[in-house]
């Protein structure tokens, strides 16, 4: 082999090398909000867990029409230390040249005992909140129980505790909590800025002001130890299809479609409009729930018998709202997606027909976007005003 082939061989190596393991994006790329001067006709939306996932929900919702325009910004908000490959929501924005998707990656020490006071990311949840006009917590994995003080079921699954550190502090700075009284939330700064919390987000909001959880919804509040026990229940007690666990090469439905109940003084009802006798269909996916309620915090639906908390809202800052499911999710907003519920089923169902024909299944969710992006685009107005 001559020199040159060889030459020309390690040069294919090293270009291979580069186009698999990608290089790390600039550093620009990673510190949104620390530039002189961001656009302010840009409705700015900061999420926690800036997941493919999680961007990929938004991006389908922004192009069927059901959440933001094209002033819609995103802001992918990160801990360094979080095991989730954000590389990978970098590499989606830029594959897709989503240039209103940007990201603000954190640095700073975050322990389980420094989390409910200010600490090393102070700083930093000041002038995000300072320079968005809204926040989104998203779903994920359980949260550590001896933040709430309490033993960790056998049940309970600790996959990314710097991830929880990072979005309790963040809620306890925003909200306050039980943890410190003394403590002054950021949020009277900021008395109507939109906090929407989905699934652990409900979740965390509670945790973040003092509550605490259900750490299996099952074993714990309906007694039954197996999945095959759980059938035994009436699925609107189901939290998520025990069927696809228990048949998992059938490639079931995952979640579950279950009614909930609307709270008369909540904010479907005082806000939204909904009657409380109305029972709107919900995705749920989720084996745990609020259990005590965080500071501030109040019900606003329920599962049907009650047992479960299903959305909360806070008591001083009317646009915060947790809701335990998933209006998220693009395979609700679909028409062509399809699934079978049970081994038995012969006829795949789609779930956005399924909300359709179950009023107000699917006004319900579509309120939930437009309530969100409305409030979103009145605190960014409010906020230009003062700034005059």
């Amino acid at each position: 082999m001559t020199k040159r082939n060889i030459v020309n061989g390690l040069l294919l190596i090293a270009l291979g090398f580069f186009l698999f393991c990608g290089t790390p994006p600039p550093e620009h790329k990673l510190n949104y909000f620390d530039g002189d001067s961001l656009p302010t006709e840009k409705i700015r939306l900061s999420i926690l867990y800036p997941s493919p996932g999680s961007l990929t929900s938004l991006i389908k919702l922004k192009e069927r029409g059901i959440f933001g325009d094209e002033n819609l910004e995103i802001v992918g908000i990160f801990h360094q230390d979080e095991r989730t490959d954000y590389q990978r929501s970098l590499a989606l924005a830029e594959e897709q040249n989503l240039g209103w998707i940007k990201f603000h990656r954190l640095t700073g020490n975050l322990t389980k005992d420094n989390l409910f006071q200010e600490n090393e990311l102070t700083p930093e949840f000041k002038k995000i909140v300072a320079r968005s006009d809204g926040m989104i917590f998203f779903g994920g994995a359980d949260i550590p129980p001896y933040i709430y003080g309490e033993k960790t079921n056998l049940l309970t699954s600790i996959s990314t505790p710097i991830r929880h550190f990072l979005e309790l502090s963040f809620v306890f700075h925003l909200l306050g909590g039980h943890q410190n009284n003394d403590f002054v939330p950021l949020l009277e700064s900021h008395p109507y800025f939109p906090v929407l919390g989905i699934c652990l987000g409900e979740q965390t909001l509670n945790v973040g002001t003092g509550g605490s959880m259900i750490q299996d919804i099952w074993s714990e509040k309906y007694d039954k130890n197996s999945l095959e026990d759980v059938l035994s229940l009436h699925e609107n007690n189901w939290h998520y299809n025990p069927y696809s666990r228990l048949y998992p090469e059938k490639n079931l439905f995952r979640t579950n479609l279950h009614p909930i109940k609307l709270s008369p003084e909540g904010i479907f009802v005082r806000e939204f409009g909904f009657s409380p006798q109305e029972t709107p269909l919900i995705c749920s996916s989720h084996h745990q729930a609020v259990d005590n309620l965080g500071k501030g915090m109040k019900v606003c639906a329920t599962t049907l018998d009650e047992n479960i908390i299903e959305a909360i809202q806070h008591e001083n800052y009317r646009n915060v709202l947790g809701i335990q499911f998933h209006p998220e999710f693009p395979l609700l907003w679909d028409p062509e997606a399809s699934f079978l519920f049970s081994p038995r089923d012969e006829k795949e169902f789609n779930p956005l027909e399924t909300l359709k024909n179950s009023p107000p299944s699917f006004s319900f969710h579509k309120k939930i976007w437009s309530w969100f992006y409305e409030s979103l685009k009145e605190f960014h107005q409010n906020k230009l005003k003062d700034q005059r």
